[in-house]
């Protein structure tokens, strides 16, 4: 399976109307998260560090609307938190639906049999549930048992009832390549659309500070695994541009575009993205395009920024340059990344020593998971 053609051609005419217009920042996704409370609480994961009066927050469905309209990005990823404790989420992708925008409702699964009632299979919806890897691996990521095992028979679910469902999965230090080919072959048995990948972002609120890559890990790391994937023949949809996916290799000294994702939450516009959440708040889109100063992030401009190899801020720029070397783009897309020549020098340094964004890192297995029966003596969220 791949994305739809009406996705594809509906996303193209939007860029290219932005590049007519000769509009220098635009989005080409809102990422809308209308909670921060959630029913896990993964050791990466640095968006659930609140105060319980904050957790309890839920966006209303007129301001999640309103900010898909004054956005106007032709793409909404809606993330958490758990979107799908928010008993008003069905309204909300009724109304992006219905506003003809491509919506992908990120959702650990653990409610997604209950809540699949609600929603229907439409080519602008889409599930993208989160996946780390196989069954040891994921339930390690998100410390509780059985999780993997509920996310597949969602999954499962999901592609019996017509559903477009994509896989979201984050790497962590100390992954083994030939176990995260293992799990892309896996999932592509399983159906799905496409897989989306990244390198976990050092959130400074994640639990865990040590889990996560380096630029120089995760370009080695993704070398080894497209190595592995040539290796078998493997046919793995990856949903990103070819672009990204030779950035993520190595190949390219790209440079963050953060307005190419833009998020909407319970606080405001945040600035400048979606993965920095101590750098303030808009109250409207156009003052967070204009009053935002994007010069003061990225590779070298930020040391919050320096081991980021996020597709939130990468994707954009990958996406404008495909635009700028068609070629080059087609290429790659045809052959793949290359896999064995020297890495693309890195940006410059701006602010001082790089060291001083480094952590710390250790294999994720180390991180102790919760037992079911722990989950069980939590008070159940739904």
């Amino acid at each position: 399976m791949s994305v739809p053609l009406i996705q594809q051609y509906k996303v193209a005419s939007y860029l290219m109307k932005q590049k007519l217009a000769r509009v220098e920042r635009y989005p080409l996704v809102l990422m809308l998260e209308p909670l921060f409370q959630c029913n896990l609480a993964c050791a990466g994961c640095g968006k659930i560090d609140h105060p319980k009066d904050i957790l309890k927050q839920r966006m209303s469905v007129e301001d999640a609307l309103n900010a898909v309209d004054e956005c106007d990005a032709p793409m909404v990823s809606i993330p958490g938190g758990e979107p799908l404790i928010h008993k008003d989420m069905p309204e909300i992708i009724k109304g992006i639906v219905a506003r003809k925008k491509f919506v992908y409702l990120c959702t650990n699964a653990l409610l997604m049999k209950k809540k699949m009632d609600d929603y229907e299979p439409s080519p602008y919806f889409t599930w993208s549930v989160h996946l780390d890897g196989l069954k040891e691996r994921h339930d390690e990521s998100v410390c509780q048992e059985g999780v993997f095992e509920k996310a597949v028979e969602a999954i499962e679910m999901a592609r019996d009832r017509g559903f477009r469902v994509t896989i979201n999965c984050t790497l962590f230090d100390g992954e083994v390549p030939e176990e995260v080919a293992d799990f892309f072959d896996y999932v592509t048995d399983l159906g799905v659309e496409g897989i989306m990948v990244s390198p976990g972002y050092s959130y400074e609120h994640a639990p865990r500070q040590d889990v996560f890559l380096g630029r120089s890990k995760a370009k080695n790391l993704f070398r080894d695994i497209f190595a592995k994937g040539r290796e078998r023949g493997s046919d793995w949809n990856l949903n990103h541009s070819s672009l990204f996916l030779n950035f993520l290799a190595g190949n390219e000294s790209y440079q963050c575009t953060p307005w190419s994702n833009v998020t909407y939450n319970v606080f405001g516009w945040q600035k400048p993205c979606y993965l920095l959440v101590d750098e303030g708040y808009e109250k409207t889109y156009k003052g967070l395009m204009e009053n935002t100063q994007w010069e003061n992030y990225g590779v070298g401009r930020n040391p919050k920024c320096d081991n980021c190899m996020a597709h939130c801020g990468y994707e954009g720029t990958a996406v404008e340059d495909t635009f700028k070397h068609p070629l080059k783009a087609l290429k790659v897309m045809m052959k793949g990344p290359d896999l064995s020549g020297d890495f693309a020098e890195e940006q410059p340094i701006l602010y001082g020593d790089r060291a001083q964004a480094t952590a710390t890192r250790i294999p994720i297995s180390s991180i102790g998971r919760r037992s079911s029966a722990d989950s069980a003596k939590e008070k159940e969220i739904s």
